[in-house]
C-alpha cells in the first residue's frame, strides 16, 4: 500500500508539473519572440523572457487575486486602446496602456488588502528564480556554440525555474514581508496586464490585417515557436517535478499547506 501511495504521488506530480511546465514553456516562447519584435537582443532577451514568464506563472500559481486584478486591468486597457486607435495597432503603445491600467488595478488591490504581504511571496520567488535561470541560460548559451531550438530552451528554463522556486520559496516567503503590498502589488499587476495586452495585440493585429509585412513575419515566427516551447516546458516540468519529489520536495505536502491557493 505505501508503494501504491508513492506511485499515485508520482503520477500526480507528473500531471501537475507537466501542465505547469507546458503553460510556462509556451509563455516563455511567446515572450521571447515578443521581446525580439520590440528590438530586445543579446543576453537581455533570454534573461527578460525567463524572468517575466517565471513571475507571471508564479503570480497565477500563488497570488491569484493579484493576477486577476492585473488581467482585468490589461483587458480594460486593451479595450480602451483598441476603441481609440481603431486599425492602427502599435505593440509598444498597447503595452504602455495596459501596464498603466494594470498598475492602477494593483493600487486598488493593495488598498483593499493592506497589511497582508503573503500574496507577494510567490511572485517575488518567481522573479528571482527567473533571474537565476536566465543567468544560467546565458552562461550555457555562451559555452555552447550553435543553434538551440525553442524546445531545448524551454525545457531548460522550466527545469531551472522549477528547481530554484522550490528550493528558495520558504526563504523568500520571509523576505516578502519586508516588501510593502502598496509597492509590490501594482508592479506585479502591471506585469500581468502587459502580458495580457501583448496577447490581445497579437490576436487583434492578425485579425484586422493592420500590421506591416515585417511584423507579420515576426508574429508568424512567434506562433510557430509556441508549440515546441510548450512541449519542451512540459517535458522539463515533468522530469523536474519527479526529481524534486524523490528529493523530498513533495507536492502532497504543498497541498496540505495550502500552497496552491
Amino acid at each position: 500500500m505505501p508503494n501504491d501511495g508513492r506511485f499515485a504521488a508520482v503520477v500526480l506530480t507528473l500531471f501537475v508539473w507537466g501542465l505547469a511546465g507546458a503553460l510556462f514553456g509556451g509563455l516563455f516562447a511567446g515572450l521571447y519572440q515578443m521581446l525580439a519584435v520590440l528590438g530586445v537582443s543579446g543576453w537581455w532577451l533570454p534573461l527578460l523572457a525567463a524572468t517575466a514568464a517565471a513571475m507571471t506563472t508564479a503570480t497565477f500559481y500563488s497570488a491569484m487575486p493579484v493576477a486577476l486584478a492585473g488581467a482585468m486591468g490589461g483587458v480594460l486597457g486593451s479595450i480602451g486602446y483598441l476603441v481609440a486607435a481603431g486599425h492602427r495597432i502599435d505593440l509598444a503603445t498597447i503595452l504602455f496602456v495596459t501596464t498603466l491600467s494594470g498598475f492602477v488595478a494593483g493600487v486598488f488591490y493593495a488598498w483593499t488588502v493592506r497589511g497582508n504581504p503573503r500574496p507577494l511571496a510567490g511572485p517575488l520567488t518567481g522573479m528571482l528564480a527567473g533571474l537565476g535561470a536566465g543567468v544560467v541560460l546565458i552562461l550555457g548559451l555562451r559555452f555552447f556554440e550553435g543553434p538551440v531550438g525553442m524546445f531545448v530552451l524551454a525545457a531548460g528554463v522550466v527545469a531551472l525555474v522549477g528547481t530554484l522556486f522550490e528550493v528558495t520559496e520558504r526563504r523568500i516567503d520571509r523576505i516578502a514581508g519586508l516588501l510593502p503590498v502598496a509597492v509590490g502589488a501594482p508592479l506585479i499587476a502591471g506585469l500581468i496586464a502587459s502580458v495580457v495586452g501583448a496577447g490581445i495585440w497579437l490576436m487583434s493585429g492578425t485579425t484586422l490585417g493592420a500590421l506591416d509585412p515585417g511584423t507579420r513575419d515576426a508574429i508568424q515566427r512567434l506562433v510557430t515557436e509556441i508549440p515546441p516551447g510548450a512541449l519542451g516546458g512540459m517535458l522539463g516540468g515533468a522530469v523536474t517535478g519527479v526529481l524534486l519529489e524523490f528529493m523530498g520536495y513533495r507536492l502532497e505536502d504543498r497541498l496540505r499547506r495550502g500552497g496552491l491557493d
